[in-house]
């Protein structure tokens, strides 16, 4: 394997260097940092620990908050990511960086976007999304998630399943538990999806084998922010907040 810090470098290299941490917010379910934008991270489920400096994260400078998601404390690594995505995340930036036009955007998920194409295909998603039994009439649907649910396969699966497959699915939380760069290599010879809230919208994610991003952007932030702030979950998706794809070479 190559370098496999390679994607976080590049990803905090695209982190301005004087830009403040406005406020952040340790929800139930996501982690919100405000700077640019509001970038959103899913909170991660494995563990409870506190949040490392809480009560002085407002203030710092986002690129020493983003350095966090090398952590390997996921807490630190989740907080990190979402200060990534408060800069790159934003209207103002996914259009300059992706030519992103969010009035253009349907607000649809990527497996509802993709659902044609995955017809008939081997298909593995890694992490159990909301409501992903819609695929399995579609595609030959294989599912790899760390806390598995009836039916999942354990992650260590990857393995064994992810070079056969002509779809592989991710969801951005593989880079706060660092899994991300093994499942990309082992992803090759798939067309390669990163997908959730978690997700930095960013081309350099393209220069890593991935074909498409499906990430969000935050267009109603008070809404998004009381959302999370009362421990909501799904209710991000229509609380403020909008689903938005990008495709290398588009």
């Amino acid at each position: 394997m190559k370098n496999p810090w390679k994607i976080y470098d590049d990803l905090l290299a695209a982190v301005p260097a004087d830009v403040t941490v406005k406020e952040c917010l340790a929800g139930l379910s996501w982690f919100l940092v405000r700077s640019l934008g509001t970038g959103v991270a899913m909170r991660p489920r494995e563990l409870d620990e506190p949040v490392r400096g809480a009560g002085g994260i407002a203030g710092m400078k986002v690129r020493e908050l983003a350095e966090r998601v090398k952590c390997w404390s996921n807490y630190d690594a989740a907080m990190g990511l979402a200060a990534i995505n408060s800069v790159l995340n934003t209207q103002q930036q996914a259009q300059a960086n992706c030519g992103v036009l969010l009035n253009e955007c349907a607000n649809e998920d990527v497996f509802n976007h993709l659902q044609d194409q995955l017809r008939g295909k081997k298909v593995a998603v890694v992490g159990h999304f909301h409501n992903l039994e819609r695929l399995a009439p579609v595609c030959e649907l294989s599912i790899l998630e760390r806390i598995p649910q009836k039916g999942d396969f354990p992650d260590p699966a990857c393995e064994y399943i992810l070079r056969e497959q002509d779809f592989v699915i991710m969801t951005a939380t593989t880079l706060i538990n660092k899994t991300m760069p093994r499942l990309l290599e082992l992803s090759r010879g798939a067309r390669i999806v990163v997908a959730g809230p978690t997700t930095p919208l960013h081309p350099v994610m393209f220069e890593h084998g991935i074909e498409m991003l499906g990430g969000l952007i935050v267009d109603d932030e008070p809404r998004a922010w009381k959302a999370v702030g009362e421990g909501g979950r799904e209710v991000l998706f229509s609380s403020g907040a909008r689903m938005v794809k990008v495709t290398r070479g588009a």
